[in-house]
């Protein structure tokens, strides 16, 4: 059967669609929401895409797609150019290589590898930009932003999961 262009349109937007939300999530988090302090600990919302996407459907959001992100993320929080990208990079090396492990097991495992992996990611974000700024940077907001960030992830993972339901289902 011959696949009309209308149909493959269709399937490369739905392939596209987990980048194109991760992509959208780093633009959103860099918007002013004007509350007082919350960009400082705003949710790391492109690191629970990642993390999703990785374990789910890792084919959608190749290594490159995810290198990208972080680049462009760092070019519009004003964060040193290439840390979210190597952050980002490790995470998605790490669940990738850890999917037997989180494919197919429940939610409350899910988040907890989430938990540990976001600590990690934030600690050494945190480290990397004490030392590219040579002095040892405000530990207060990362930890905040870290609990945020674990507090939103089963609405966000929610979101995610019902996405994947409904429109990738055929891909």
């Amino acid at each position: 059967m011959k696949r009309t262009f209308w149909h493959q349109l269709d399937t490369m937007a739905r392939q596209s669609t987990p980048f194109m939300l991760t992509l959208a999530l780093v633009i959103f988090i860099q918007l002013p929401l004007y509350i007082p302090e919350f960009a400082r600990i705003m949710p790391l919302l492109p690191l629970m895409a990642i993390y999703h996407w990785a374990i789910y459907r890792s084919k959608l959001l190749p290594a490159y797609a995810v290198f990208f992100i972080g680049l462009l993320q760092d070019a519009l929080s004003g964060a040193p150019f290439g840390i979210n990208a190597a952050l980002y990079l490790a995470v998605y090396g790490t669940v990738v290589s850890q999917h037997r492990f989180f494919f197919g097991k429940s939610f409350l495992i899910v988040w907890l590898g989430f938990g540990l992996i976001a600590a990690v990611a934030s600690l050494t974000g945190w480290l990397l930009v004490s030392v590219w700024n040579v002095a040892i940077v405000e530990p207060k907001a990362v930890v905040f932003q870290y609990l945020v960030t674990i507090g939103f992830f089963p609405v966000f993972g929610w979101l995610f999961l019902l996405w994947q339901r409904v429109f990738l289902r055929l891909v």
